[in-house]
């Protein structure tokens, strides 16, 4: 149980407020354990402080000091340790690719040079893990997204007002499927956007959401027709929250620094061209350019199950594109959309 002010003036009416609400449901504590005026202290198994959230020390030694696997059982250990602390490590599932070899079925347990450089590579980031940030309400979210053949990373920001830089709030990583793997590049980056939205639904669902990344999936989804596979699940999918594309021309956190750092993907890195709208490669953003905002809208309004989508694009000239497309459903599923979603792409 905590009680916790931002401003020292506060923290007596908060007490207050506390120990009202325990006395109206005739609670009591232990004053042995309680502790009054702390700054900073251990939440969860992390240390939370004005600072941010930190990896708990204690945690960190114990990895440390952990001998090289001998047997399966040992990596799935160690990853397990890992899995805890995910959210601090960015490009996590990119890093333990050595070790998750060893785990596959049939595979023989022989650590190898890989394995070792990937253990000592974890212990050495561990040395000075990132202080994540809390999300902060009423403002923007940044969301850096990098595609790899095999695996993605993401790192959700947000800007400081005080220092005008980006800092961290969320590493992300996953390995693709078999199949996964197999998709164009443009349509791979349009999974890794829907995947990631979903997966830190409690953050994207309350917060416009920036997106930087090489290409622009929300411009793909817009222009590929609906028929193509995947593309209207994703279109649907994606209709409640709330996007912005922003091309990455610069960079100001030390945090998408770092994400950078741990990617090492140039500029020049060639873009899989091999996808069924040809006519879309790779988009960039001009300052002369005008931005289109799609509206989505969907509602039921035929006797069989399925979602009638409705979309508006407005640019800032007034000039309005509106189009439709049905998608059926089995009677097993609901169809569901928000009319007040938004999202921007440029053109």
């Amino acid at each position: 149980m905590i009680a916790k002010s931002k401003e020292g003036e506060d923290h007596l009416v908060n007490l207050k407020r506390l120990f009202d609400c325990l006395k109206e449901y005739k609670l009591r504590l232990n004053l042995a354990k309680c502790t009054f005026g702390a700054r900073s202290g251990k939440l969860l198994g992390f240390v939370v402080s004005e600072r941010g959230i930190e990896v708990d020390p204690d945690k960190v030694k114990v990895i440390k000091e952990l001998p090289p696997p001998s047997t399966v059982r040992e990596v799935r250990g160690f990853l397990g340790r890992l899995n805890y602390i995910a959210r601090f490590i960015a490009n996590l599932t990119d890093k333990c690719q050595p070790l998750f070899r060893l785990l596959r079925k049939n595979a023989t347990m022989e650590w190898d040079h890989e394995c070792q450089n990937a253990f000592d590579t974890i212990k050495a980031y561990l040395i000075q893990p990132p202080v994540l940030v809390p999300s902060m309400p009423n403002r923007p979210l940044i969301l850096y997204l990098t595609v790899r053949r095999q695996s993605l990373g993401c790192m959700l920001g947000q800007e400081d007002e005080s220092t005008r830089t980006e800092r961290a709030i969320y590493y992300l990583s996953k390995t693709f499927t078999e199949g996964e793997s197999n998709y164009p590049e443009i349509e791979k980056m349009c999974y890794v956007l829907v995947w990631v939205m979903q997966r830190l639904r409690q953050y994207t669902l309350y917060h416009t959401i920036r997106s930087l990344s090489k290409v622009d999936p929300l411009r793909y989804l817009l222009d590929s027709p609906s028929s193509m596979r995947n593309i209207a699940k994703w279109r649907c999918q994606l209709t409640e929250y709330d996007i912005e594309y922003v091309p990455r021309t610069s960079i100001k956190g030390q945090a998408i620094v770092d994400h950078l750092a741990e990617f090492l993907i140039n500029d020049d890195t060639p873009i899989n061209t091999d996808f069924p709208d040809e006519g879309i490669l790779q988009v960039d953003e001009e300052k002369d350019e005008p931005t289109w905002k799609m509206y989505f809208d969907g509602a039921v309004n035929s006797p069989s199950y399925g979602t009638l989508m409705r979309r508006v694009l407005s640019s800032r000239t007034r000039r309005t594109i509106d189009s439709a497309a049905w998608a059926p459903l089995k009677t097993s599923q609901y169809a569901y959309a928000r009319p007040t979603g938004a999202l921007e792409a440029s053109h």
